[in-house]
C-alpha cells in the first residue's frame, strides 16, 4: 500500500493540543493517547522518523484514533514532572471532556504514569511500556550527560549509547555511530531538551505508585538495558489494579515493535470495566 493510499485508510492528521502539544492522529474507534518516548525536539516527527512512527501504531490504529502526543513547547527551566503531568491534564480534559486510555513509552511512560497519579480523572485505563517509576541509574547518568552537552553545543548523543544495549561491545558501536550522526539530530531548543530530562531526572513515583487508580498494564523488555525486570516488576507490584507483561528477549524499543504488543494491548484496553 502507498504511503498516500495509507494515510487515507487511517486517516492521518496533525494538530496542536493546549500548551502548544503538537499531536499527529491516525486510525479510528475510541481514543488511545500515546505519549511518545524522548526525542530532540517536541515536535511531531518527520520523514522516515513520521512513517516509522505510522508503521509501528498501524496494528493499534485498527482498533483505537490514536494520537501521538509531544510534550510542549519552550519548557521553562526548572519545570517539573508534575508540572508537565499537569500540562497534559489541561490538554487531554480540553480535547476530550472525559477520561481517555493513556499509553506511555519510554520518556512517555514517566509522564505517563506521573499523569496518572496526580490526575486520575483523566486516564481511564494505562498501558506503560519500556518504562518505570523512575530511571535506572544508567539511563539517568547517561540523559544528564546528554543533556549538558546538547545545552553548551557539544556532541551528545553517545551519551545514550549504554540505554541501547547491555552489552559493552554493542554499546561501545552504537556510541561510535551516534558520535558521527550527532550533528544532524541536534535539537534546535537545547534549553528545551535540557528542561525536560532534568525533570524526568527528579522523576520517582516510588512512594505513590499506590495512589494510580487506573487499571494499568505494564509491558517490558528481558534485554532491556535502559530499564531492568526489576523496575517493571516494582512498577507493576505498586499499582494496585495491574498487570506485568515481561517479553523474553526484547530490547527497549523491541518491546513496542514485539508482534504480540499490539494484540496485548488491544486485549488489555478492550477488557470489560
Amino acid at each position: 500500500m502507498s504511503k498516500t493510499a495509507l494515510a487515507a485508510e487511517l486517516a492521518i492528521e496533525e494538530g496542536v493540543l493546549e500548551h502548544g502539544m503538537p499531536y499527529l492522529a491516525m486510525g479510528s474507534g475510541r481514543p488511545l493517547v500515546f505519549l511518545r518516548w524522548f526525542s530532540p525536539d517536541h515536535t511531531n516527527p518527520q520523514g522516515w522518523l513520521r512513517d516509522s512512527e505510522i508503521k509501528l501504531f498501524e496494528p493499534l490504529a485498527r482498533h483505537f484514533r490514536i494520537y501521538a502526543v509531544s510534550r510542549p513547547p519552550g519548557m521553562a527551566e526548572g519545570i517539573t514532572m508534575r508540572e508537565i503531568a499537569a500540562e497534559h491534564a489541561d490538554a487531554l480534559r480540553t480535547e476530550f471532556g472525559e477520561p481517555v486510555d493513556v499509553l506511555g513509552v519510554s520518556s512517555g511512560g514517566s509522564v505517563a504514569l506521573q499523569l496518572a497519579a496526580d490526575h486520575p480523572e483523566v486516564v481511564r485505563r494505562l498501558v506503560i511500556a519500556s518504562s518505570g517509576y523512575r530511571l535506572d541509574p544508567v539511563v539517568k547518568e547517561g540523559q544528564m550527560r546528554y543533556a549538558e552537552a546538547v545545552l553548551h553545543g557539544r556532541r551528545a548523543m553517545h551519551h545514550l549509547a549504554p540505554g541501547i544495549s547491555a552489552s559493552p561491545v554493542v554499546a561501545r558501536l552504537a556510541a561510535a555511530a551516534l558520535w558521527f550522526f550527532d550533528p544532524v539530530a541536534r535539537p534546535k531548543n537545547p534549553a528545551d531538551t535540557h528542561a525536560f530530562l532534568r525533570a524526568e531526572d527528579g522523576f520517582d513515583l516510588t512512594d505513590r505508585l499506590s495512589e494510580i487508580q487506573a487499571p494499568t498494564l505494564v509491558v517490558g523488555g528481558e534485554r532491556d538495558a535502559a530499564y531492568s525486570t526489576a523496575n517493571f516488576r516494582h512498577t507493576a507490584d505498586g499499582i494496585p489494579n495491574s498487570h506485568l507483561i515481561i517479553y523474553p528477549g526484547a530490547s527497549h524499543m523491541g518491546t513496542v515493535k514485539d508482534s504480540r504488543f499490539a494484540k496485548d494491548v488491544t486485549s488489555f484496553l478492550t477488557q470489560p470495566n
